[in-house]
């Protein structure tokens, strides 16, 4: 999900940082360097779709055809230059990730209710600056690329770790997507979707070795960095104090910029000064206000070392084994072969959320554009329910041997704080057989 502000501070702060690129000249320079590999691109699809969802009209759903043919027009584009492209989709949210995820489904609750208000007062759909990206509209994007021939994945794990590691054991000549995080793994090139000029395939590459020059650290101080700015493990509650004490003895701090910018700039300068060992990620452990998880820091660090990586801040004896945790996770699904092959199926974006059904008894509902003031229709989440009860049912096969597990479900809708998850129970169909 990406650190506050990393984005703009480069673009600002490190214009040596952002290079506009043509997409065609690299690609044919990757044909002549890996004569045997053709050019991919991995793409961050989660990222990219208010890019590809351009129709005027939102707020009644999908504008289905229009949509289907941007998508065409961006494959053929690539394909056009002879650039295979790989598409990545969130499969998965992690429970280290959760609190997150909540904070930014009530914030869309807050923006999705500005919407109606403006509707009844207009009575017209707001502009682009209020769109939110319609109903499960990632969901039928996965079918419309598979209808489309192209190679879809949906994550076992977070999307950004996954689309990092593939980039990087596959040789990619770049990753395209709008996420922070993409600078501070040590993958392939990172390209902007936002800056894509699709008939010149031209955007804008941002540069890691860039950034660091501009910071004075090393490529091994990006993943801790990161860190200490506060991203997905470690909350930026915690680090006020720590980047009060930064902006104290920076001495690069600045009136002309705002105080995220200086916050970054007296994070990194007081990293530059610290050895690269793992005392000295202890010793920060035990400096900030971690609470009873003392761990935050070696666990945020790792969370950026792909397969085959090494960091001089966590030795190999220290490190947890995280890559593809969930394919461990079969407690709620006993018959093997049937748990493999949803798992397989939901690598190939051929299902949706069976396999996380089956593997922890969770699943989650993003937001759905519905007004919390019209009291006369439920949301969809509590529509639906009984259907789903009986779907969970038919998964866990729930009349077998008695068992009735619940399933936990993190539904947006409005009235539902998130606080925890609902634990719903399976309903087994009233249809014989």
């Amino acid at each position: 999900m990406g650190i506050k502000g990393l984005q703009g501070f480069v673009a600002r702060v490190c214009p040596d940082a952002c290079r506009t690129v043509d997409l065609r000249e690299m690609a044919e320079k990757h044909r002549l360097d890996h004569p045997d590999f053709p050019p991919v691109v991995v793409v961050d699809a989660m990222s990219c779709v208010r890019y590809w969802y351009t129709p005027e009209s939102w707020v009644c759903g999908g504008q289905w055809r229009e949509y289907l043919a941007n998508l065409e027009d961006f494959i053929k584009a690539f394909t056009a230059a002879g650039i295979k492209l790989v598409f990545y989709f969130d499969g998965v949210v992690e429970e280290k990730k959760r609190d997150e995820w909540i904070k930014r489904r009530l914030q869309n609750n807050k923006e999705i209710a500005r919407i109606f208000q403006f509707i009844k007062t207009h009575g017209k759909q707001p502009g682009r600056g209020m769109f939110v990206v319609p109903s499960a509209l990632p969901t039928f994007t996965r079918f419309a690329l598979k209808s489309l021939g192209q190679k879809t994945v949906c994550t076992l794990q977070e999307a950004d770790f996954e689309v990092a590691a593939y980039g990087l054991q596959h040789n990619c000549i770049g990753i395209l997507g709008q996420d922070s995080d993409y600078l501070i793994y040590n993958t392939c090139p990172y390209f902007s979707i936002e800056k894509l000029c699709l008939d010149r395939l031209v955007t804008v590459m941002y540069s890691r070795e860039g950034l660091c020059r501009a910071l004075g650290l090393s490529l091994t101080h990006l993943p801790l960095f990161a860190c200490l700015l506060g991203n997905d493990v470690v909350p930026e509650s915690l680090l006020e104090g720590f980047w009060q004490k930064c902006l104290v003895t920076s001495p690069h701090k600045n009136n002309s910029y705002n105080r995220r910018t200086n916050i970054l700039l007296a994070v990194a300068n007081y990293i530059s000064k610290v050895p690269c060992s793992y005392s000295s990620l202890k010793h920060l452990e035990e400096m900030l206000p971690l609470g009873s998880d003392k761990t935050l820091l070696c666990r945020g660090v790792e969370s950026y070392l792909l397969p085959g990586q090494q960091s001089p801040w966590i030795p190999p004896n220290a490190r947890n084994c995280q890559m593809f945790s969930l394919q461990q996770q079969t407690a709620m699904c006993q018959d093997k072969e049937i748990f493999q092959l949803a798992k397989e199926q939901h690598i190939r974006s051929e299902n949706y959320t069976i396999f996380n059904i089956l593997s922890n008894g969770e699943i989650e509902c993003s937001n759905s554009l519905e007004d919390e003031c019209d009291t006369e229709i439920p949301g969809q989440a509590l529509i639906y329910r009984p259907a789903r009860q009986h779907i969970y049912s038919v998964l866990l096969e729930s009349g077998k041997g008695g068992a009735y597990p619940v399933v936990k479900e993190w539904f947006v809708y409005f009235g539902n704080p998130l606080q925890q998850p609902e634990l719903i129970q399976p309903v087994q169909p009233s249809i014989p057989g």
